[in-house]
């Protein structure tokens, strides 16, 4: 006996009996978003295993100096910064989060094509949206990136499917608690997911009136934890608050945008102030360009002298905004220009690169804050194959093509385009409830453009993902084409059955 027919043979086929047993016992409505699970999950595993231990950022590398030296910040998300210590400390390394990660999203993929066909999707589409979030670079790799905002994706994926359920009528308790669920992690993975968290139970409340009572659990509950546990529990065990300056950044840069659009709106006094936190020609030219924040906040900007005349500042944005309300807004809208507009040029949504740099992004240059640190072998690019990787590096690079921006990587996009497709089904259906379906979009959306320090995709990633999961929602059945009381699943098989035999073609054309 070969080889080859010894492992084939001898222990490959004894399975195949085993799982089709396994697969007999899944019930028949479950059996399509189990195998969509899989198969999303054996797609995200490619690319895990391509850029193993996962992707990596500035932040991730923050994330780890925070957990590893005791400098526990709330600056980022401290439920996530948890998990990082928690796979370091168990593992060694990051490789268990982003397996999680995988995992957790592919669940929930399997979950919102549950989700689709109860919505009357068919399968056959119901199945290639999850698996099109898988294969396309853009969302297929955001969920092995170590980042909060992966974690904040999922969780809106997860939000996703809940609504979907909740429109089909599909109403067990089981639904509300995964819903919840998933409010809690918008709530807990990004500092400022509250409008989302609240936007979305408005929009819920909307669409489904009678079970306020359920949505108020389900969004208020999650924000008040997130709230206790911001200024409450995290104080009181030692974490660390973010900075003054980098609480009110946000107006300092507005200041900026407007002192260099209109600087004879400004005071003596005003300038006065500004120049003791930076000479003015620094303000100017961090007000040049109105997307990014860290410009302005980057030397020589004095981060302890704008703490210490932090309230004359926000004097200063008090009198801008009072005599030129044009510039504030303006200031604001082009900073989260990346939750409501189409890009104008390739700086407008920065991509991060699929490559992890040799000095770790300056955290292990000599003198470093991670220079001797045990855990910089955990901060590399380590691939099993090396061409799985560079196959991966190469899908990555090739759906970074500026002419792809736009579809691929531009999460206003995808918003405009999930209201519409919700407004279709509700017209072709009397459907108030499906409002729900564009719930988790609006407050996401809504929560980037109320605060974002920079046109980043992360920001807006979720929302590209659900833009692709709500795509099927366009050949949704109507109610008037389904049987009564018909699973979604056996519609075909019962009105071909139901039809007789000898009817003519609808079309009138012979047979």
């Amino acid at each position: 006996m070969t080889t080859i027919s010894r492992f084939t043979g001898a222990r490959f086929l004894p399975m195949v009996p085993a799982l089709r047993r396994a697969a007999d016992r899944v019930p028949e409505r479950a059996r399509l978003p189990v195998a969509v699970g899989l198969l999303c999950e054996a797609v995200l595993l490619l690319w895990w295993l391509a850029f193993y231990p996962g992707l990596m950022s500035f932040d991730t590398v923050t994330y780890v100096w925070q957990v590893t030296t005791g400098h526990w910040r709330s600056d980022h998300s401290v439920a996530y910064d948890v998990l990082v210590w928690l796979s370091l400390q168990i593992t060694g390394g990051l490789a268990a989060l982003t397996f999680l990660q995988t995992v957790a999203l592919a669940a929930s993929l399997g979950y919102v094509c549950h989700g689709l066909r109860a919505l009357g999707v068919r399968g056959r589409w119901a199945a290639a949206a999850p698996l099109a979030v898988v294969l396309v670079p853009s969302t297929g790799t955001f969920g092995i990136f170590v980042w909060k905002d992966s974690a904040y994706a999922i969780a809106a994926v997860l939000a996703f499917g809940a609504c979907a359920h909740l429109v089909a009528r599909q109403r067990p308790l089981l639904h509300w608690w995964l819903l919840a669920a998933a409010m809690t992690g918008l709530s807990v993975f990004r500092n400022n997911s509250y409008p989302a968290v609240a936007v979305a139970g408005l929009v819920l409340l909307v669409a489904m009136p009678r079970r306020w009572r359920r949505i108020a659990a389900a969004t208020l509950v999650p924000t008040a934890v997130a709230l206790a546990l911001n200024f409450g529990v995290y104080p009181a065990i030692g974490v660390q608050k973010p900075s003054t300056s980098s609480y009110y950044a946000f107006n300092y840069a507005d200041i900026s945008v407007a002192y260099h659009r209109a600087p004879q709106t400004f005071r003596r006094s005003d300038l006065a102030v500004m120049s003791q936190v930076a000479p003015l020609s620094h303000w100017s030219a961090g007000g040049s360009n109105c997307s990014w924040v860290d410009p302005l906040m980057a030397p020589p900007f004095d981060r302890p002298a704008a703490e210490r005349l932090n309230g004359k500042l926000l004097d200063t944005w008090g009198h801008v905004l009072a005599k030129r309300p044009d510039l504030m807004l303006s200031a604001h809208l082009c900073r989260g220009r990346i939750a409501w507009a189409l890009p104008r040029n390739d700086s407008d949504i920065f991509i991060q690169p699929p490559v992890v740099p040799a000095d770790r992004f300056g955290y292990s240059r000599p003198g470093g804050l991670m220079d001797h640190s045990r855990f910089l072998p955990a901060l590399r690019t380590d691939p099993p194959s090396d061409g799985l990787h560079s196959a991966g590096v190469w899908a990555y690079t090739a759906a970074r093509t500026p002419e792809l921006t736009w579809f691929l990587w531009t999460g206003s996009l995808w918003c405009w385009a999930t209201y519409l497709i919700v407004l279709r089904m509700m017209r072709r259906r009397p459907l108030r409830s499906a409002l729900a379906l564009a719930a988790t979009t609006a407050g996401l959306q809504v929560a980037v453009l109320v605060a974002t320090p920079a046109g980043l995709f992360r920001y807006m990633a979720a929302p590209v993902l659900l833009g692709f999961l709500a795509l099927p929602l366009l050949t949704a059945a109507h109610p008037a084409d389904r049987l009564p009381g018909a699973d979604p699943a056996r519609r075909g098989r019962a009105r071909a059955a139901a039809r007789p035999q000898s009817a003519p073609p609808r079309s009138g054309a012979a047979a």
